[in-house]
Order: structure tokens, then C-alpha cells, then sequence
């Protein structure tokens, strides 16, 4: 079952901001580096609440990443 997040217009300028863009292609990278398809991981890390580490941790126990990405979200 496909998850569907729909990003406000504030969220996304806030997370376009060039502060910020450096943490979300360092989360992004991390979560591909993790095991995330690139949708999973680009939903991930721009969701600044999500903790990048407790994702990761549960897909190196064998979380399955779009399980995974439910649970953290």
C-alpha cells in the first residue's frame, strides 16, 4: 500500500531554503545508504521531526524500508 504525503507550501519552502537544503541531501543520502527507495527517502528527509537514526536502525534489524517508513511516520 502506497503512502501518499502531501507537502504544504510553507513546508516545502521551508525545507528549500539553502540552510537547509545541505541537511536534507545529507539525510537523503543517508536514507538511500540505509536501504530506502529514492521516494521513501526523499519523503524522509524532508520531514525535519522524523529521527533519520531510529529509520535507519530499524531497517539494519530488518525492517522492511516501506514498513519502516510507516512506523516512523
Amino acid at each position: 500500500m502506497p503512502i501518499r504525503v502531501v507537502m504544504s507550501t510553507t513546508h516545502y519552502e521551508e525545507i528549500a531554503s539553502p540552510e537547509n537544503e545541505v541537511v536534507l541531501r545529507w539525510r537523503f543520502e543517508e536514507l538511500m545508504r540505509a536501504g530506502f527507495d529514492a521516494g521513501s527517502a526523499l519523503i524522509l528527509a524532508g520531514h525535519a521531526e522524523v529521527d533519520l537514526h531510529a529509520a535507519r536502525r530499524l531497517v539494519e534489524r530488518g525492517c522492511a524500508p516501506d514498513l519502516a517508513l510507516r512506523i516512523v511516520l
